[in-house]
């Protein structure tokens, strides 16, 4: 009985907090000084008539005398997903044709690096709390740490460094090589491709498996000092039993509730990665958006990121309500 209203609180507080966010958008990039038909005149460079530029104004909904009425404007080109044209970066051309195609190179590399983190992160997480003070325990310990507490950037740049400049095993930044070399079949573009994401991949791998590993480590031992762990072992449970069936299970639920939340700082730490390798994906954009004040653009990278967070907040909620039953019934 407890699952339906479970699923249905959930995503009522979904809509809450989206609701939140658009609000929160809408005034925000309204307060970011600067007059977004200037910056598209001065970038263009283009004379326009005086009854041109009203044209954009309303276009951009900025000929509606209040906040209320811009508001209402506002809130049902969110509700249709017209997140409006690209003033600078890409002039007259639709933001959502601008983002969904730099989000899919983005995608990919988040995607693949996160879960590989993640998969590595509670093994290693699970192995070393079960082996505590031996000598892998000790080793993963000391460089999780030291990966927990370095910025994502400056690992990069370090990567770049060693081995771009020094190795020259990988390119030192972009998507594929250009001009390509011929003959170039699709196999050569894969490869090529592959060799280009390398570094950012594993910076973004190595950058987030020391937080997975430091707190399933932790996590385990916790629960590894519980009581039902110690009258599990007096029963006569094997060991390993114990800790697949009993420890691990229980020690999962913080885990899941970090890997929801680190979600927004993945994003985050991908503007900074794709930034060093000039890699052509969502962080970068965002990042030349709000440089040459492309407000649609920096608006639409932001909410569609926003989303992004609340629903892996909400898959989150669902698989600890999973795994603790005693969550949907609260």
């Amino acid at each position: 009985m407890g699952t339906p209203r479970y699923l249905l609180s959930k995503l009522v507080q979904l809509f809450l907090t989206l609701f939140a966010v658009l609000t929160i958008a809408f005034v925000l990039f309204r307060m970011i000084p600067g007059d977004p038909v200037k910056v598209f005149l001065k970038q263009t460079g283009a004379k326009y008539s005086p009854e041109q530029i009203d044209d954009l104004r309303h276009e951009f909904g900025l000929d509606q005398p209040t906040f209320p009425n811009q508001y209402v404007i506002y809130m049902g080109d969110m509700l249709t997903f017209d997140m409006g044209y690209s003033t600078v970066n890409y002039p007259g051309t639709p933001v959502n044709e601008v983002f969904w195609g730099r989000m899919g190179k983005s995608l990919v590399l988040i995607a693949t690096s996160t879960a590989v983190s993640i998969l590595l992160g509670v093994l290693m997480g699970i192995y070393g709390g079960w082996n505590r003070g031996k000598k892998f325990d000790l080793a993963s310990m000391g460089s999780s740490l030291v990966l927990y507490s370095m910025p994502e950037f400056v690992l990069g740049m370090i990567f770049l460094l060693i081995f771009s400049k020094w190795l020259h095993l990988f390119p030192s930044g972009g998507y594929e090589s250009q001009p390509h070399p011929v003959p170039y079949t699709a196999l050569d573009h894969f490869i090529d491709v592959l060799n280009h994401m390398a570094l950012p991949w594993l910076t973004l791998m190595l950058a987030y498996l020391g937080e997975y590993y430091l707190l399933m480590r932790s996590s385990l031992l916790d629960v590894l000092g519980e009581e039902y762990i110690t009258l599990a072992r007096a029963k006569g449970v094997r060991e390993k039993n114990v800790l697949r069936r009993h420890a691990v299970r229980n020690a999962l639920l913080p885990t899941v509730t970090l890997i929801a939340l680190s979600f927004g700082f993945v994003l985050g730490g991908v503007i900074t990665v794709e930034l060093v390798f000039s890699y052509p994906g969502v962080g970068l954009l965002s990042y030349d958006a709000l440089k040459n004040q492309d407000f649609p653009l920096l608006q639409a990278t932001f909410l569609y990121s926003a989303w992004g967070v609340l629903i892996a907040n909400l898959i989150a909620d669902l698989t600890y309500g999973y795994l603790d039953p005693r969550v949907r019934t609260a």
